[in-house]
C-alpha cells in the first residue's frame, strides 16, 4: 500500500521526537514531558507502523530497547540480554495479547500478575552469593555499573542465603513520601525539582558519589531470575518464592490468575483505591505467562518478551491533534472557544473536545488547529489542553482568531469583548436560550427526530459545555455522557445509538432543523423536492427560489440570505462530514386529493399531525401551514384553535377526521 507523503512525514517526526525525549528521560533524567504523553506518541507511531508496514525501520524506537550509559559511569556488558515489556491500554489489547498466548503455546495458559512499579530498572549479579556488580539495564546491552550506590540501600543484601551464582532483575523506586519530602528540598535550596520519582530515583543511582543515593528513601523490589547455577524453577509464582527465600526484596503483591477475569478484577483493584495504600508508584501490572517451558517456547521479538505485556494504568496525560476550534455560548451570552480533538482515551474515558477558556489563553499556549498536545483529565468532564508539541508543527497548521461575528448570538450575531475581562459575549442579550430552542428542535421530531434528546437533556448537555451548536451533537461520546448527572450505562448507550441512527436523514427534515427564518415542514419540502442536494441549494440565487411556486420574494430573500452567511456555510460544511442526506421523491402527481392544498389543525384521534400530512402528499395533496383562499379543505380536530375561525370566515370546507379519512379512501 503506497504511503501518503503526510503519513510519512508524521512517522519521521514521531520518531525524531520520541529519540529526543528518550535521551532526555532516560539518559538525562531530565524529561520534557510526562511519561504518559511519551507512550502516546510511542503508540501513535506504533498505530502507524502496523498500518503501513513499508515505514517500519529497524532502528525505529518501537523495535529496540531505549536507554544509553552516561560517560561517567563505567560501562558493563550485560551477561544477559535486557528487555523492557510491551504496553497494553485496554481490556481488548489484553484480550488480543493473550490469544496471541494462547496459539503459539498450543494449548491454555494461566498467568502470574505483578505490580509494575514505576523506578529504575536494577540487574544485580550475585557470585557464590556474594554481591559483585549493579548495572542499570541502558540499550539492554551495556549498562552503567551503579554497585556503589545500590549499596547503600538497606533492602539490598550483599551476601545471599546460600551461596549461589546468579543474576536477577528488579526495581530501584523513591517512596511517595520520600519524593514530596526531596522535592520540598530542592525547592527550598533553590535547586531544580524531580519530574517524578522515577526519575528521582535515577538521579540518585546514576551519579557517581554514593552519600548521595545513602541520603535518599530508595527501595528495591527484585522480580526476575535471568540466571541462576541451580536449577530454574517450573513457573514463575515459585521463582518469585525462590528470590525471596535467597533473602532478596520480593513485593509481596502479586497472585496467580486462571481466567482473564481474575486479571481484569486484579488490574482494577489496583487502578482504585489500593494504589494509594502502597507508598510507591505505580502505573500498572504485569502478566506473565506462568509456565517456564511455555515462556521459553514463546521466546522474544526484537525488544520484549512474547510471554509478558504491562497493562498500563489509564494515562492522566496524552497527546492528540486539534482538528477545528469551535464557540460555544453560555447562559449570559459569554462565548467560550472549544478544542474539537481526535478522539483519544485519557483517564479510563474518550476525549472529543476540550475548553479553551478564552483567547488570551489561546494565545499564551499558541494553540492552532492542527496541533499536536497534551491533554489532560484533572477530574473534569471537559479536560484541559496543557502544552503544544511545536515540534510537530508543519507549516499547515491555522491561526484562530475571534470572530467578530456568529450565529450562536441571534440577531445580527455580533460579539463584543466584556469591559475589563478575557471574555467575549455576545452584544444580543437572550441568545443562550435562544439556541437551546434551536438545539431541541434540531433533535425534535420534525427534524432528526433523535430519541431521547429531548429538552432537559439538551439543556444540560449546554449546561455542561458539550453540545453549543448542531454538529457537536455527533461528536458526544458515551463517557461524556456518563460524566453528567442522571446518565446511567444503558441510557448513555441508547442516546449515542440513536444519535448514530439519525446520521441517515431526508433533506427536508435536515432543512426544517437548521431553524431557516420562514422554512417550516412545507416550504422545507418544496426546497429539497426542487433542488434535491444541499449543495444546489446552497448555490441558489433569490431570483430562482423566487420564482418555485409557494416559495415567493420574502422567503427566497430570508433562505438566500441564511445561505450566503458564512458562519452558516462553515457550520453545513461541519454537519455534512457526519450526516448522509438523502433526496426527497417528488409530489405525487395523481391520487384522492391531486391538486388540494390542506391544513390540518387540532388533535386527532388516529392521526398525529405528522402523520396527517404525510397521507395528505401520499393522496397526492399539498400541505399548507396557514389557511387562505386558496386552502382546499381544512381538518379540524379536538381544540383546533384560530385556523378553524378563520377557514370559516373564508368560506374554506372543514372535514372531521373521518370525514377526512373517507376522502383519503381509508
Amino acid at each position: 500500500m503506497a504511503v501518503p507523503a503526510s503519513v510519512r512525514a508524521r512517522a519521521k517526526k514521531l520518531r525524531d521526537e520520541l529519540a529526543h525525549h528518550a535521551h532526555q528521560y532516560y539518559t538525562l533524567d531530565m524529561p520534557e514531558i510526562s511519561d504518559a504523553a511519551y507512550d502516546a506518541l510511542h503508540r501513535e507511531l506504533v498505530g502507524l507502523e502496523e498500518a503501513y508496514p513499508e515505514l517500519a525501520q529497524e532502528d525505529s524506537v518501537t523495535h529496540r530497547i531505549i536507554g544509553e550509559a552516561l560517560p561517567e559511569l563505567k560501562k558493563v556488558r550485560h551477561a544477559v540480554p535486557q528487555w523492557s515489556f510491551n504496553d497494553a491500554f485496554s481490556e481488548e489489547e489484553i484480550r488480543a495479547f493473550d490469544a496471541r498466548v494462547r496459539k503459539l503455546a498450543g494449548g491454555p495458559v494461566s498467568y502470574d500478575l505483578e505490580l509494575k512499579i514505576d523506578g529504575l530498572k536494577i540487574v544485580l549479579t550475585y557470585e557464590k552469593g556474594v554481591l559483585v556488580r549493579a548495572a542499570t539495564r541502558g540499550d539492554g546491552v551495556i549498562g552503567e555499573e551503579v554497585t556503589h550506590n545500590v549499596r547503600t540501600i538497606r533492602e539490598v543484601p550483599e551476601r545471599l542465603a546460600r551461596s549461589v551464582d546468579v543474576i536477577v532483575e528488579g526495581e530501584v523506586y523513591l517512596s511517595r513520601a520520600g519524593f514530596a519530602a526531596l522535592n520540598a528540598a530542592r525547592e527550598k535550596a533553590g535547586e531544580p525539582l524531580f519530574a517524578n520519582p522515577r526519575n528521582a530515583a535515577a538521579g540518585s543511582i546514576r551519579q557517581l558519589d554514593p552519600k548521595i543515593a545513602a541520603s535518599r528513601p530508595l527501595g528495591v523490589f527484585v522480580y526476575d531470575l535471568a540466571h541462576s547455577s541451580e536449577p530454574l524453577p517450573p513457573t514463575q509464582s515459585e521463582e518469585l518464592s525462590y528470590l525471596k527465600a535467597l533473602g532478596l526484596p520480593v513485593n509481596p503483591e502479586h497472585r496467580h490468575a486462571e481466567t482473564l477475569d481474575e486479571v481484569f478484577a486484579y488490574w482494577k483493584k489496583w487502578h482504585g483505591p489500593a494504589r494509594e495504600s502502597v507508598d510507591y508508584q505505580l502505573d500498572g501490572m504485569v502478566l506473565k505467562v506462568e509456565d517456564r517451558a511455555q515462556q521459553e517456547a514463546l521466546g522474544y521479538t526484537g525488544k520484549a518478551p512474547r510471554f509478558a505485556i504491562a497493562y498500563k494504568f489509564p494515562a492522566e496525560q496524552v497527546t492528540t491533534v486539534v482538528e477545528n476550534i469551535t464557540l460555544q455560548v453560555g447562559r449570559t451570552g459569554v462565548l467560550t472557544p472549544v478544542a474539537h480533538l481526535k478522539p483519544v482515551l485519557v483517564a479510563g474515558t474518550t476525549v472529543a473536545r476540550a475548553t479553551l477558556h478564552n483567547e488570551d489563553f489561546i494565545a499564551e499556549k499558541d494553540i492552532r488547529i492542527g496541533d499536536t498536545v497534551i491533554l489532560q483529565k484533572a477530574g473534569d468532564i471537559i479536560p484541559e489542553i496543557v502544552q503544544v508539541l511545536k515540534e510537530f508543527r508543519t507549516g499547515k497548521e491555522k491561526v484562530w482568531t475571534f470572530p467578530t461575528h456568529s450565529p450562536l448570538c441571534g440577531g445580527d450575531g455580533r460579539i463584543e469583548r466584556v469591559p475589563g475581562e478575557a471574555a467575549r459575549r455576545c452584544a444580543t442579550r437572550g441568545s443562550y436560550a435562544e439556541q437551546e430552542r434551536k438545539l431541541a428542535h434540531f433533535a425534535g421530531k420534525s427534524a432528526l427526530d433523535v430519541d431521547g434528546m429531548g429538552k432537559k437533556t439538551v439543556t444540560l448537555l449546554m449546561t455542561h459545555g458539550l453540545v453549543s451548536d448542531f454538529d457537536d451533537f455527533f461528536t458526544l461520546t458515551q463517557d461524556e455522557l456518563l460524566a453528567l448527572p442522571g446518565f446511567q450505562e444503558t441510557s448513555a448507550r441508547n442516546l449515542i445509538a440513536a444519535l448514530r441512527n439519525a446520521r441517515k436523514v431526508p433533506l427536508d427534515r435536515f432543512l426544517v432543523g437548521l431553524s431557516i427564518p420562514h422554512v417550516g415542514e412545507e416550504t422545507a419540502r418544496i426546497l429539497a423536492q426542487r433542488f434535491q442536494t444541499l449543495e444546489k441549494l446552497q448555490n441558489a440565487r433569490e431570483e430562482q427560489l423566487a420564482e418555485i411556486d409557494g416559495i415567493g420574494e420574502i422567503v427566497a430573500r430570508a433562505v438566500a440570505t441564511w445561505f450566503a452567511e458564512p458562519e452558516n456555510r462553515a457550520l453545513l460544511a461541519r454537519l455534512t462530514k457526519h450526516l448522509a442526506l438523502t433526496k426527497v421523491g417528488a409530489p405525487r402527481a395523481e391520487g384522492p386529493l391531486s391538486g388540494e392544498t390542506v391544513v390540518v389543525t387540532g388533535t386527532l384521534e388516529r392521526f398525529s399531525r405528522e402523520e396527517a400530512e404525510a397521507a395528505v402528499r401520499r393522496a397526492g395533496g399539498k400541505v399548507a401551514s396557514s389557511v387562505s383562499g386558496k386552502t382546499s379543505f381544512v381538518v379540524a380536530g379536538a381544540e383546533p384553535g384560530s385556523k378553524l375561525a378563520k377557514a370559516r370566515t373564508l368560506g374554506v370546507a372543514v372535514l372531521s377526521e373521518d370525514e377526512f379519512r373517507a376522502r383519503l379512501g381509508l
